[in-house]
């Protein structure tokens, strides 16, 4: 039973580290514009300057922003090593705790725009939803990951 669990907290482990890199530094080629936390121009991002229009909260982008990637970053690198595993797992449900509420919340809303112009098309609730697995991930993982025997 310790294998399958050890085996399973892997996998967890490396989706959600997988999707936060995704997320802030995007190590594919061509990432789209508006959607990498740490590349993107004070005021490109899609999701955080959403937030500082409709909240009219200026620390949301470009300041909040960069600690959201910073402490997710810190987050994926607690997730890689089996002994900060829990923790890691514990500060990412937090993290997407946040994600969760600030989506719920009138600021962003469930779906968020594709790109910063009038009237642009909105992601369908994908990012929401994505939210919403992750955080589910995060707390599947700190329950199932062995601690020491």
């Amino acid at each position: 039973m310790r294998l399958v669990r050890s085996l399973l907290s892997w996998i967890l482990a490396l989706g959600l580290i997988f999707v936060f890199l995704q997320a802030t530094v995007h190590p594919l080629p061509d990432p789209p514009p508006g959607q990498v936390k740490l590349f993107d121009a004070p005021g490109e991002n899609i999701v955080f300057q959403t937030l500082a229009e409709n909240s009219g909260i200026a620390l949301f982008e470009p300041a909040g922003r960069v600690l959201v990637a910073a402490l997710e970053l810190i987050a994926a690198l607690l997730l890689l090593f089996p002994f900060s595993r829990r923790f890691g797992a514990v500060m990412s449900f937090f993290i997407l705790a946040g994600a969760v509420g600030l989506h719920l919340s009138p600021w962003l809303g469930r779906e968020v725009p594709t790109s910063l112009e009038a009237g642009a098309p909105t992601d369908g609730g994908a990012l929401f939803m994505l939210a919403i697995g992750m955080l589910v991930v995060s707390l599947l993982l700190a329950i199932i990951h062995p601690g020491k025997d």
